[in-house]
């Protein structure tokens, strides 16, 4: 018999003043505690960030209370029903920005001001296979590995921060629809921003991103699987096309897993199927699987520090 729901994982941002986010951070940190809520949450000036995980009852709380402090009433929350926590620990930290991109200048982009036009999920399927229209996709390579929509375009990014280096590849879009999707919506603020930024005239993007357009369209045309940041790493979201377009990098079957090598050192992400992951103890390859700081693989390949709340 399946274990009852009840608990929720909570995904959202809200870029907005936080005059006094410093301060705030601690303070935040010990109300989540409080709450028994587990999960990462990041504070800047420019807004909050966070994926959190706890019991209905406590993540209903933690809405509603955030929703009455008038800097983040208009908040928007992806929720998700899970068995059991979905995070290890509660961090809430201070950061320069929420979501790392190297544009802290609000005289540069300020997400609070312009950004992309947002598209709810069915004016995206009405818009996303026309001729003048691109998708861009602004996740990174780990991330669109798994999945992405058919047809995207993709940019080889490790990590989001090296986003503004890629504008030139995408000088030639100029004169068509440019329409920017990422996990939740957050890297897309920026994101489609900078695009407006830069001369790119009709610019969107992808409302609460691919995890709200999934709630909304059960997730059409969506390849593989969507990488989540907690400790499901990897979601099915499509309910009416589904495929996996992810390969193990052993075997080259297909794998919608995602893992972290075994070898501490190492900490690299890849792709591989569970019984080849069993096979390398969940280490990378064969270096890796004999080195002396290689974890013993859980059989998941995310690994964390045993629980504090």
């Amino acid at each position: 018999m399946n274990q009852e729901l009840n608990y929720l994982v909570l995904a959202y941002y809200h870029y907005t003043r936080i005059d006094d986010a410093e301060t705030f951070a601690p303070i935040h940190l010990a109300y989540c505690k409080k709450l028994k809520i587990r999960g990462r949450i990041y504070i800047a000036h420019e807004g909050i960030n966070g994926s959190i995980s706890g019991t209905e009852e406590a993540c209903n709380q933690y809405m509603n209370d955030l929703k009455a402090d008038p800097r983040f009433e208009k908040i928007e929350f992806k929720i998700d029903e899970v068995n059991e926590h979905a995070f290890q620990r509660m961090h809430c930290r201070y950061k320069t920005e929420i979501v790392h991109s190297g544009l802290r200048n609000p005289e540069i982009i300020d997400p609070t001001k312009q950004t992309g036009k947002h598209l709810k999920g069915e004016e995206f399927l009405k818009l996303k296979d026309q001729d003048d229209v691109i998708i861009l996709d602004v996740r990174s390579n780990y991330e669109t590995r798994l999945g992405k929509f058919k047809n995207a375009i993709t940019l080889d990014m490790e990590n989001f921060r090296e986003f503004p280096e890629k504008i030139a590849e995408l000088e030639k879009y100029k004169d068509k629809k440019i329409i920017t999707c990422c996990t939740g919506g957050i890297k897309c603020e920026k994101a489609s921003a900078l695009l407006i930024k830069e001369g790119f005239s009709d610019v969107y993007q992808l409302h609460n991103g691919i995890i709200g357009y999934a709630k909304e369209t059960g997730g059409k045309d969506f390849d593989g699987v969507l990488y989540v940041f907690d400790g499901r790493v990897s979601v099915p979201i499509n309910e009416i096309n589904p495929t996996v377009i992810s390969k193990c990098i052993r075997c080259n079957q297909p794998a919608p897993r995602n893992l972290n090598c075994a070898n501490v050192e190492c900490n690299d992400q890849f792709n591989m199927c569970e019984n080849c992951a069993n096979e390398m103890e969940g280490a990378c390859s064969e270096t890796c699987k004999v080195h002396p700081r290689k974890r013993v693989f859980n059989g998941t390949g995310y690994y964390t520090r045993f629980a504090i709340d």
